[in-house]
C-alpha cells in the first residue's frame, strides 16, 4: 500500500479543497506549530502558575456545590505550596494513573504482539468482517470497551490502526475511529460501567437539594446508552469514511511501514496454535465469570455491584489485561517456535517498552500541569461561571438541556475529569430544571453527551500523550494539530447528533434508564 503525499499536511491537492478540509488543515497546520506536547505542559504549567498569582487576590462571587465555600483560586507561587509541589512530583508523576495502565497493560500486549498471537487475530478477523463494515466495527468496540474503564485506550486505538493498516486503509483512519469510540463513546455501551453509579451518587446529591427524599437509580441512563451505542457507531462509521478516511489518502506513512503484511494467509501450526491459545483464554474468561457470579465473590464491591469504581474486579482490569495477553501469547509463541525460552519472552515485553520513551516523558509533566491546575481552582472557577451565565439566560427546557451539553463540552476542554466536572455543576442544574418540571435523570443524560462528545478533541484528557505516540508510529511528523484535526469531525457530528437524539428521545418519551422519568412534579 502507497501512500505517496508530503507527510506533514493530512490534506493535498491541486483543485480548491472544500470548507471543511481548508477548516480542518488550519486546525492541523495551526496545532502542529505548537511546541513538542512535553513543552506544551511545561508552558501550560508556568500559565496556570502566573495567572493563579494575579487572580488569587481577587475575589469571586462563587460558591462551591461541593464544600460550600467561595471559590478562591490559590496562589501557586506561595512559597509553601511550591516546596510542596517540588517534593511530591516525583510522587505526582508515579501516581499518574494512565502511566501505570498503560505501561501494565502493554507488557502483555507487547508478549502477545511479538510471539504473532496477536497478528494472526486479525487476520482471522479481517477474514470474517467485510471491509465495508471494518470503520463501524472498530468504533463500536471501542464504544463497549468503556466497560472496562481505560482499557480501550491501551487495546483498542491501536488495534483499530493495526486493523486498517493490515487491510489496505491508512492506519490513521483506524486509530481515529478507535478513539471515537473509545473516548468520544465513553457514556454509550451495552453494558453498565462504573460511570453509571459515580455520576448517580453526584446526581442524587444534587437532587437531594430540591427534594430530600429523591432517589436516582444507577441505571438511570442505561437504556438511553445501551441505544446509543448504535448511534455514535452509525456517526462514527459517517464521520469515517465521508471526512477523516478521504483526507488521508495522500499521508505518507514511515518508510518502514509503506508495506503492510500479507494479512490474507497463515500455516496450519499457527492455525492449530492459535485455537489452542484462544481455547485457553476462553477458559480464563470463564473461569473469570464463575469467580465474579456468587454474591459474596470478592471480586465485588461492599454493596456486591462488580462495576462500581470500588469493586476489586474494576481495580484488577489492568492486571487482568496483563494475564489475558500474556498466557496466550506465550502459549502461541512456544507452540509455533516464537518463543524458545524465558529470555525471549522476556525481550518481548522489553521491546513493548522500547516505543513509549517519549510517552513517558511527557506523562512526567502532564501530570504535574494537571495537579497544579486542579489545585489553583481556576477550572472550578470557569465551571462555575458558565453555569452561572446559562442560569441567567432562563432558558425553555429543551434550550436548556442543549446548554448544559454545550457548557459540558466546553468546560471539558478544561477540566478533563468526569465526576468532578459534574460534581461542580450538577448541583446547580439538578435542581434547577428540577424547579421546572425537568428530571435528573435526564439532566444526566445531557451531561453525558457533552462530556462524551468532546473527550477526543481536549488535551487535558490523561491519555492525549499517548495516541500521538501511537500516532508517530504510522506518521513521523503527527502531533496534536494532527490529531485536533482527525478528531474535531467526530466531535462536533457526535455533539449535534447525539443531542438530536436526546431530543427525540425525550420526545417520543421513551425510558431512559430503570426507574427515570423525564419530567418532575413542580412544587
Amino acid at each position: 500500500m502507497s501512500h505517496a503525499g508530503t507527510g506533514g499536511r493530512l490534506a493535498t491537492s491541486s483543485e480548491k479543497p472544500p470548507f471543511i478540509d481548508r477548516f480542518l488543515n488550519a486546525i492541523e497546520v495551526a496545532g502542529n506549530k505548537l511546541p513538542d506536547p512535553a513543552m506544551l505542559f511545561v508552558y501550560c504549567l508556568l500559565i496556570v502558575v502566573a495567572l493563579s498569582a494575579v487572580f488569587s487576590s481577587v475575589s469571586f462571587d462563587l460558591v462551591s456545590p461541593a464544600t460550600g465555600e467561595a471559590i478562591q483560586v490559590k496562589n501557586l507561587l506561595d512559597a509553601k505550596y511550591l516546596t510542596d509541589f517540588m517534593a511530591s512530583s516525583v510522587t505526582t508523576f508515579t501516581s499518574f494513573a494512565p502511566l501505570g495502565m498503560v505501561l501494565a497493560a502493554l507488557l502483555g500486549v507487547g508478549i502477545a504482539e511479538s510471539s504473532g498471537y496477536i497478528n494472526i487475530a486479525l487476520k482471522k478477523m479481517i477474514r470474517m468482517t467485510p471491509q465495508k463494515l471494518l470503520a463501524p466495527a472498530v468504533v463500536m468496540i471501542g464504544a463497549i470497551s468503556s466497560v472496562a474503564a481505560d482499557a480501550g485506550y491501551v487495546l483498542v486505538i491501536p488495534i483499530g490502526a493495526v486493523i486498517f493498516h493490515a487491510a489496505g486503509r491508512h492506519p490513521l483512519a483506524g486509530l481515529a475511529a478507535a478513539f471515537a469510540g473509545v473516548s468520544g463513546g465513553f457514556s454509550a455501551g451495552f453494558l453498565p460501567s462504573s460511570l453509571d453509579p459515580l455520576l448517580q451518587s453526584f446526581t442524587q446529591s444534587a437532587a437531594q437539594i430540591y427534594d430530600k427524599d429523591y432517589l436516582v437509580n444507577p441505571l438511570a441512563n442505561f437504556y438511553f446508552t445501551f441505544v446509543s451505542t448504535f448511534v455514535v457507531t452509525l456517526l462514527g462509521w459517517f464521520v469515517t469514511e465521508k471526512i477523516v478516511e478521504p483526507r488521508l489518502k495522500s499521508v505518507e506513512l514511515n518508510k518502514d511501514l509503506e508495506e503492510a503484511e500479507d494479512m490474507s494467509s497463515y500455516t496450519q501450526a499457527e492455525d492449530r496454535a492459535f485455537k489452542i491459545s484462544s481455547a485457553v483464554l476462553l477458559a480464563m474468561a470463564g473461569l473469570l465469570v464463575l469467580a465474579c457470579l456468587p454474591e459474596t465473590s470478592p471480586l465485588r464491591a461492599e454493596n456486591g455491584s462488580l462495576t462500581a469504581h470500588t469493586a476489586p474486579l474494576m481495580k484488577s482490569i489492568v492486571p487482568l489485561i496483563l494475564l489475558f495477553f500474556l498466557i496466550p501469547g506465550v502459549i502461541y509463541g512456544r507452540m509455533t517456535g516464537t518463543f524458545k525460552n524465558h529470555r525471549d519472552v522476556m525481550a518481548g515485553m522489553s521491546q513493548s517498552m522500547t516505543t513509549m520513551s517519549s510517552y513517558i516523558v511527557m506523562a512526567f509533566f502532564c501530570a504535574q500541569f494537571l495537579k497544579a491546575f486542579g489545585d489553583s481552582n481556576l477550572g472550578t472557577l470557569l465551571a462555575l461561571s458558565g453555569a452561572e451565565v446559562l442560569q441567567a439566560m432562563d432558558l425553555p427546557g429543551q434550550m436548556t438541556i442543549i446548554g448544559i451539553i454545550l457548557l459540558t463540552a466546553v468546560v471539558n476542554l478544561t477540566v478533563g475529569s468526569a465526576s468532578a466536572k459534574w460534581a461542580l455543576i450538577g448541583p446547580i442544574f439538578v435542581p434547577m430544571l428540577m424547579a421546572v418540571g425537568i428530571s435528573p435523570e435526564l439532566s444526566q443524560a445531557a451531561y453525558r453527551i457533552g462530556d462524551s462528545s468532546s473527550n477526543i478533541i481536549t488535551p487535558m484528557m490523561a491519555y492525549y500523550p499517548v495516541i500521538i505516540v501511537f500516532c508517530q508510529r504510522y506518521v513521523k511528523n503527527s502531533g496534536i494539530g494532527t490529531i485536533a484535526s482527525l478528531m474535531m469531525p467526530y466531535s462536533i457530528v457526535f455533539l449535534v447528533g447525539w443531542t438530536a437524539f436526546l431530543l427525540l428521545y425525550w420526545a417520543l418519551g421513551l425510558p431512559l434508564g430503570i426507574a427515570a422519568p423525564y419530567t418532575y412534579p413542580v412544587m
